[in-house]
């Protein structure tokens, strides 16, 4: 599938033309209020993060110690404790919220749900567990039971605690470690804590008047209640045969489930505020003749080679030849910061729009040639710029709106659903009467619990995280911060981004794997970034921005922009590629700006290792 290329002088539409309707369509979606939109499913709502798959097991509360802890069960903690065992630590204890390893493959079970990065660079250290994806995008119960699969050859299970919260971490200077308190009561005292409580965990709600009068039936999808619709991830929702079902949100998840939620119900309303991109899926059984051919490192190199391509590096060939390589072009400025610096900055924003227009207008046409209402066609039209919002794929959804029990609810202006009673859905002065409603609204992106201030960190003399980043993230390589000894995170802050988050999950948890070994290997007394190094890594990533506030406040709100309050971003701009070259060199080294040396006796904590 070629990329997409910049269109002729000889233009077949009128670019003004669209850009006045994308002002358009944004306009009626912007709401004043941001993300406050929303509401988290906590407190009154709290029971929308019950966990329906594990029985909470009791326990007494541990007070022990561990060399490791590692917060988050998902792929980027298990995959910081395989480069651990790899490096042979063997004290480690992983720790989650859920009841399983997983992360959001845990909680995510809805019906239709795959991954939609190709499953052969997606799903990590395949070659190590000896495993080929069955598809070429991975249903969501693969990729779970590939994760427990990893927590079990790398012997994550041995101390590993489940449906455990961390509550707040605190450096003990005289000790030079971490006291991590639990939601059970735990002491645990670590001499390393590494934080992966993850970005999509948190759900969220629309914050809709009346949505606690609603006397039906309501759940998150990252909860799927299947005792209610009946089925499994694979569909068949016979329980919903006889009810009226609105489904609220139409990104990534809703593309998927919605669906399933058609055939099975008596009605759907799919309440659209924004429609999505709906590019072709086109996915496939793994064939086993071309599993049979690989190689060893083959799965390095695909990875490798996907990246590059994404990045905006040379790559010789496309090995994976989908959407998302088709139009990395469009991608390069939101997601990497990769741009081509051969051309005038104003000649190449001017060939990036056309090109731009010239994808959205192909799957806007494929929406006229998919959905047989004309209506309905129009409002199911995505009218922004392609990275936006995450891109979507389907080869189900379209479809889905030319079945005579489905109506397309265009909420947008009314800035989404206008309030809730006793037993319908109110859009404008339209009631919509039904039995259940499913909150398709996703989570709280880019904020984890150490960075809400929900889960406290308190540093060398008290002073807390939050604190330290009030005017914005501090860090070295986004790993570790100044006045936070042995505190590592794994996220997309300050650091290289890409939309296959599980191969920069990879590389981070390689990294730090390495520092660590590194700090026994030196018998350094603790891992931390000197104040120099910190504020240089700083001034290297205000240097390196790209300006992306024209393109995301043109852009229809949704959680890229930060409902349209969001117009910068903090990653490494010249891309992930370029941020792994970057620290891979960076190891080569003696560490000296993150290692504190066994014989620095000169040096007291007051002077939180100023030296340099």
């Amino acid at each position: 599938m070629p990329e997409a290329t910049t269109p002729s002088a000889d233009l077949d539409f009128d670019a003004d033309a669209l850009r006045g309707k994308y002002r358009h369509e944004r306009d009626r979606r912007i709401r004043p209020e941001g993300n406050a939109q929303y509401q988290r499913a906590a407190g009154k709502f709290g029971y929308y993060m019950h966990d329906p798959y594990t029985e909470r097991a009791e326990r007494e509360p541990l007070t022990d110690r561990v060399e490791i802890l590692v917060i988050g069960g998902g792929f980027g903690g298990l995959l910081a404790g395989a480069r651990l065992r790899e490096a042979g630590v063997e004290s480690i204890r992983m720790m989650d919220e859920a009841g399983d390893f997983g992360g959001t493959w845990y909680w995510n079970r809805y019906p239709g749900i795959h991954c939609d990065i190709e499953s052969y660079v997606y799903m990590p250290l395949l070659e190590e567990i000896g495993y080929v994806p069955k598809w070429r995008y991975a249903p969501g119960e693969e990729i779970r039971q590939h994760a427990v699969a990893i927590a079990e050859h790398y012997s994550l299970y041995r101390d590993a605690v489940f449906h455990t919260r961390a509550t707040d971490f605190t450096w003990d200077e005289e000790a030079v470690e971490w006291t991590v308190r639990t939601d059970r009561g735990d002491v645990i005292r670590a001499r390393y804590v590494i934080a992966s409580s993850g970005t999509l965990t948190q759900a969220k709600l629309p914050g809709i008047p009346g949505i606690e009068d609603f006397r039906g039936h309501t759940f998150h999808t990252s909860r799927w209640d299947y005792e209610y619709t009946g089925g499994s991830p694979d569909g068949g929702l016979t329980g919903l045969a006889d009810k009226r079902i609105a489904v609220v949100g139409t990104g990534a998840t809703g593309l998927q489930a919605i669906p399933h939620v058609a055939e099975g119900a008596q009605h759907l309303f799919v309440m659209q505020r924004t429609p999505s991109t709906v590019d072709v899926r086109d996915n496939r059984p793994t064939d086993p003749e071309w599993a049979a051919t690989l190689q060893p490192g083959w799965q390095r190199e695909r990875m490798d080679n996907f990246l590059a391509i994404i990045s905006g590096e040379n790559a010789a060939e496309d090995l994976v030849r989908d959407g998302w390589t088709a139009n990395a072009r469009l991608q390069r400025k939101m997601m990497t910061g990769a741009l081509d610096t051969s051309l005038d900055p104003a000649e190449r924003e001017r060939r990036d729009e056309l090109a731009d227009f010239v994808t959205m207008n192909k799957m806007r046409e494929r929406i006229d040639e998919v959905v047989d209402d004309p209506t309905t066609a129009e409002a199911l039209k995505p009218w922004y710029r392609y990275m936006c919002k995450r891109p979507g794929f389907s080869d189900l959804y379209l479809p889905t709106f030319n079945r005579p029990n489905v109506t397309l609810v265009d909420t947008a202006d009314h800035g989404g659903i206008t309030r809730m009673t006793e037993n319908a859905v109110v859009v404008g002065a339209a009631e919509y009467e039904v039995d259940c409603v499913i909150f398709a609204t996703g989570f709280e992106v880019g904020i984890s619990g150490v960075l809400s201030g929900t889960l406290p960190v308190y540093g060398r003399n008290g002073r807390t995280l939050l604190e330290t980043w009030a005017q914005g993230p501090r860090s070295l390589h986004g790993f570790y911060s100044h006045g936070f000894p042995n505190l590592f995170h794994l996220a997309s802050i300050q650091n290289g981004n890409s939309v296959n988050i599980s191969h920069v999950l990879q590389d981070q948890a390689t990294h730090i794997a390495a520092v660590i070994a590194m700090a026994g290997k030196t018998g350094a007394k603790w891992v931390e970034p000197t104040v120099e190094a910190e504020q240089a890594w700083c001034d290297t990533i205000a240097h390196k921005a790209v300006d992306n506030s024209a393109f995301l406040t043109e852009c229809t709100p949704g959680y890229y922009n930060g409902e349209g309050t969001r117009t910068s971003s903090s990653s490494f701009a010249p891309g992930p590629v370029a941020f792994h070259r970057l620290i891979s060199k960076w190891r080569e080294g003696d560490m000296s700006d993150v290692l504190a040396p066994a014989s620095d006796d000169e040096v007291s904590p007051s002077d939180h290792r100023q030296r340099r």
